[in-house]
């Protein structure tokens, strides 16, 4: 990315950048553009613009970003790939601070400038072309684009959107606290999702499971065209309404359910358990063989909401108790 140079302003105080356009995501991560009052700044592939993207889902004239009278507007400029404003695809809008802007595979987040006289120098030279964005460590210039950042930044239901309503192919690898997990896409839709080294957990829960990792990486691989045992078909918007109505109430179940320690029977036990179904009786060995909550809803087959219900179900019912 080569920023060319920005439109001068009547005053040097009008020129301060009130905002900047940081690079969150994709090959120039951690570079920041300013925008000042009265400045446009057009975006693309062409060498000639302000803001070039070097890369093939950029077309040559792609955007256009404007600061006038303290109202950010962004325009797509008849793109082949779109432009999208908060996972939202757009032909003419406004930004706030906050708003996220995908372009290619770079992601850019409208924030404050930085007040510092440091800061300020950094961001004015990169306006009139004396330097570029800066590269992550040891990245080569010459890398095909990768669509990288973190999920402080972008979190997992922002992501799931975005790539649902932009039609994204590829696998969402995600890492966080030693875990890694992978979400595969097909034109924005999930098809599979499974955490790596771990076999055996079906696909919604681990993408309910997924959800709620509010730390960590996150970077989006070429498309896995393999066939997929187990695959499924759903949308962004049908898993994180179904993941976020499935935290809350998990969120309400885990007080009433034992946590750190083991489970053991009832004894004497208040129903026989030829009263329990064959699924129930999986379940209460499960239990009994997990050493705390978590290593009993790893072991449950299905998702963990369900899991919880029927535990506290056989406690209830008089067959399991903390041990």
């Amino acid at each position: 990315m080569v920023p060319r140079h920005a439109q001068p302003g009547p005053s040097e105080a009008k020129n301060e950048p009130r905002f900047a356009l940081r690079f969150i995501s994709g090959k120039y991560q951690g570079g920041e553009y300013p925008l000042a009052e009265g400045q446009e700044i057009v975006i693309g592939r062409s060498s000639e613009l302000d803001m070039v993207l070097v890369e093939e889902m950029v077309s040559r004239k792609h955007a256009r970003i404007a600061l006038a009278d303290g109202t950010i507007s962004i325009e797509d400029l008849g793109s082949t790939n779109g432009t999208f404003v908060n996972g939202e695809k757009v032909q003419q809008g406004t930004l706030r601070e906050g708003d996220r802007v995908l372009i290619g595979t770079n992601i850019l987040k409208v924030v404050a400038a930085q007040k510092d006289a440091e800061a300020r120098a950094n961001l004015k030279a990169m306006a009139v072309g004396r330097v570029t964005a800066k590269q992550q460590p040891g990245r080569a210039t010459e890398e095909a684009p990768r669509m990288s950042g973190n999920l402080e930044e972008i979190p997992l239901p922002d992501l799931l959107q975005l790539f649902g309503t932009s039609r994204k192919a590829g696998v969402l690898v995600l890492r966080s606290t030693g875990r890694e997990g992978r979400i595969y896409l097909n034109e924005g839709r999930i098809r599979f999702a499974e955490f790596e080294g771990v076999a055996g957990v079906p696909p919604l829960k681990a993408l309910y499971r997924m959800l709620g990792w509010q730390t960590g990486s996150f970077a989006l691989d070429p498309p896995d065209t393999r066939e997929i045992e187990g695959a499924i078909d759903v949308s962004a918007q049908e898993v994180l309404m179904e993941g976020f109505r499935q935290q809350d109430e998990l969120g309400q179940l885990r007080h009433r359910l034992p946590g750190a320690g083991r489970m053991t029977l009832k004894l004497p036990l208040a129903q026989h358990l030829r009263e329990l179904s064959d699924e129930e009786l999986d379940l209460l060995e499960a239990a009994l063989s997990a050493d705390n909550l978590e290593a009993f809803l790893d072991a449950a087959p299905g998702p963990d909401l369900e899991s919880a219900q029927a535990l506290l179900s056989l406690i209830q019912r008089g067959y399991l108790k903390p041990a």
